[in-house]
């Protein structure tokens, strides 16, 4: 089997699971957008997922995903910056990145603003939200009574735009209850900002339960792309 008939058979997979769990929350497919994290693995493959109708890919680290775009061989995806941010890459990353979902504090808000403006564009930007984690695992992240005020912020900044909110399931948790206040907190968010509609939640092992939810975007990885490589 060849690298595109492998990931044409694996998107397909997914693609199949996502409208199975459409179905059954009474939601259609087409108001789910599938985010293919491919992070660490090379833009050859990238290609290929282009080349098979995927539109959004997500990466996590600067400067791989800007290099990985400047190494496509044709149309370049939407790119979702999905990672920690550290404040002094933000410039760098907004020139680059459509947007960047992993916004938690006030400083990173300020210097993407900053670096927006300097490249002549407008950055999507969305809040994560941190629902704390059991495991042990610190995750980036905005404290949900926060959510709203640093939505207000990033509304408010010039070359940014607010598309809506994230977040990362807590290990050890049922997914839902996190999905559900994100859910809540969206709605809360939309009262002041009606255009920013977008619900990042739910990665390879709770997807579904992030669609019943009512999630709006999805960022898979492994399950299409297979066991994660190192770059060279």
């Amino acid at each position: 089997m060849t690298r595109r008939e492998q990931l044409a058979e694996n998107l397909r997979v997914v693609e199949q699971r996502i409208a199975a769990a459409c179905v059954a929350a009474g939601r259609s497919p087409e108001d789910v957008t599938l985010i293919v994290v491919t992070k660490t693995y090379p833009a050859s493959d990238v290609d290929l997922l282009v080349e098979l109708g995927v539109t959004d890919i997500g990466e996590n680290r600067h400067p791989e995903a800007e290099r990985k775009l400047v190494d496509l061989s044709g149309p370049a995806p939407r790119l979702h910056f999905i990672g920690g941010l550290q404040t002094n890459k933000a410039s760098a990353v907004a020139r680059y990145a459509d947007v960047v979902q992993s916004i938690d504090r006030n400083r990173l808000v300020q210097a993407l603003s900053r670096g927006a403006e300097l490249a002549g564009r407008e950055l999507g930007c969305l809040v994560q939200v941190d629902f704390g984690d059991s495991g042990g695992i610190g995750r980036s992240g905005v404290a949900p009574e926060q959510a709203e005020a640093l939505a207000d912020l990033v509304a408010a900044s010039p070359g940014l735009r607010l598309e809506g909110v994230m977040t990362v399931a807590p290990l050890g948790e049922d997914p839902r209850t996190s999905f559900d206040t994100l859910v809540s907190i969206s709605e809360n968010v939309r009262r002041q900002h009606p255009a920013a509609t977008v619900i990042s939640a739910g990665m390879t092992d709770d997807f579904e339960q992030a669609i019943q939810s009512g999630a709006t975007h999805l960022r898979v990885g492994r399950l299409i792309l297979g066991e994660r490589v190192l770059l060279r």
